[in-house]
């Protein structure tokens, strides 16, 4: 009896721990299926936090692009322009760039785009930073995009205007660094120029200007030049064959046209820009200019002079076509109430229109000059360099340069590639004027450019290469 008792203790204690077994499996299955549904829980919160924000990110979007930009305007400090007026592209932001910005104009709204302009801006201006706005516009669904420059307090740009080789004439070449402050620059240079006067002209360039005088339409610039003078031997060879000129019997050499040769040469020169109107500007100021004959008479001569220069440019804008018009007429008249050693007036007038159509572009240069009275050499007209009458030797046509001149310069680019036809004449008042041609084809990319140009003539073809920078 006592063992059937133990073992129905047994066959109970089995059940116990198999109903234990049995509560223990259920608990754990429940704290599982609780994780997973708190997991999955967790996950639908995030999807669904997700969906909103890029819902809300895609509605911001949406609603961005539903609306057309109507006009842009780029600002920095003193200056502003608008590209909902062709007349206000002045010239301060260059030509490919500001293409791109007035293209936004009638195009849907897209904040990408504008990143990506800012982004070329500050680096074009070398600014702090380029801040752009979206402001409504006058019309429903229309925005006005505003770009603000904002330029480092202080900033040193260096810069290279000229850097070309000329078969004839060699190496040209001239350095600029400028700082800037605000509205005031400062600039120093060196230059060695072989090919844009009758001699080399080497030395020091300081330059001070300032972009706002009382208003941005009002600029002041002074600028000081000291030179070094080089002489080609087919310039001093006529020189010193020459008749020396009665009207300045102290003169070692020249003729009754112009100077002798000099040693050095400095210049002095205040001028002020007004800014008339949007295309017009008018520039005056005076030239205070000295050059010292060479040894054994050496003494210093000065041919000061007003000067006066009228400038027109405009930029015209269609659906297909972008037109550019520049002209200007500069005079500079020395007189001896201003204590100057000669007595003369110069006038140069230039026209161009450069008419562009996608990568086809077809440009018309005439420039003409005239000088009346006696002239230092540095004032008389030359052709025969790298930018006029290309393919002739300036010491060729006329080693003195000459009192009058014309020129035309016919040309066409399709890209990179271009090919011209220049004629011009240059001579002196009496003789008969000689017209020269020529034509040439080159590589040309922004200021660079690579070319080879042949002189018109019977006879031989003796090409002239050039290459390099010439703003």
């Amino acid at each position: 009896m006592f063992l059937s008792y133990l073992h129905t203790c047994e066959n109970q204690s089995h059940r116990l721990l198999n109903y234990l077994s049995y509560f223990q499996q259920i608990i754990v299955g429940r704290q599982r299926a609780t994780g997973c549904v708190m997991k999955y829980a967790w996950l639908g919160c995030l999807l669904f936090a997700g969906t909103l924000i890029a819902g809300s990110q895609d509605s911001e979007f949406n609603v961005n692009t539903r609306y057309t930009v109507e006009a842009v305007v780029v600002s920095g400090e003193g200056w502003t322009v608008n590209f909902a007026s062709v007349q206000d592209h002045d010239g301060k932001i260059s030509a490919s760039l500001g293409r791109e910005i007035a293209a936004l104009i009638g195009e849907k709204l897209n904040p990408t785009a504008l990143d990506d302009l800012a982004r070329r801006l500050r680096k074009e201006f070398h600014a702090r930073t380029v801040e752009h706005h979206v402001l409504r516009g006058q019309s429903p669904d229309s925005v006005q995009v505003v770009f603000q420059v904002n330029l480092r307090p202080t900033r040193f740009d260096l810069s290279v205007p000229k850097f070309l080789y000329h078969a004839k004439q060699g190496w040209s070449g001239a350095v600029e660094g400028t700082i800037t402050a605000k509205q005031n620059g400062f600039t120093f240079g060196l230059v060695s120029d072989g090919d844009e006067l009758p001699e080399r002209y080497a030395g020091l360039v300081t330059r001070y200007e300032n972009t706002h005088v009382g208003s941005d339409r009002v600029h002041l610039r002074f600028e000081f030049d000291s030179y070094h003078e080089q002489w080609n031997s087919n310039t001093l060879d006529p020189l010193t064959a020459a008749p020396i000129a009665t009207s300045t019997p102290a003169v070692s050499g020249g003729t009754a046209d112009t100077s002798g040769p000099y040693r050095t040469r400095q210049n002095f020169e205040p001028e002020v820009t007004l800014e008339l109107a949007k295309p017009l500007t008018l520039s005056f100021g005076t030239s205070f200019e000295r050059f010292q004959e060479p040894f054994p008479a050496a003494h210093t001569e000065a041919a000061n002079a007003m000067i006066t220069t009228l400038r027109y440019h405009q930029q015209l804008e269609g659906s297909e076509n972008q037109s550019d018009l520049d002209a200007g007429y500069s005079l500079r008249a020395a007189t001896k109430l201003l204590d100057s050693d000669f007595a003369y007036a110069r006038h140069r007038a230039d026209f161009r229109y450069m008419l562009t159509r996608g990568k086809n572009v077809l440009i018309d240069d005439v420039t003409t000059g005239m000088i009346s009275g006696r002239a230092p050499l540095f004032e008389r007209f030359v052709l025969g360099n790298s930018t006029m009458l290309r393919g002739w030797n300036k010491f060729d046509l006329d080693p003195l340069g000459g009192n009058r001149m014309v020129h035309n310069t016919v040309e066409y680019r399709y890209g990179a590639f271009e090919v011209f036809y220049d004629s011009g004449a240059v001579w002196d008042q009496g003789e008969a004027a000689a017209l020269k041609h020529s034509i040439g084809m080159g590589l040309r990319e922004g200021s660079f450019s690579l070319a080879v140009a042949f002189p018109v003539r019977s006879g031989r073809v003796d090409p002239i290469f050039m290459v390099g920078m010439n703003y």
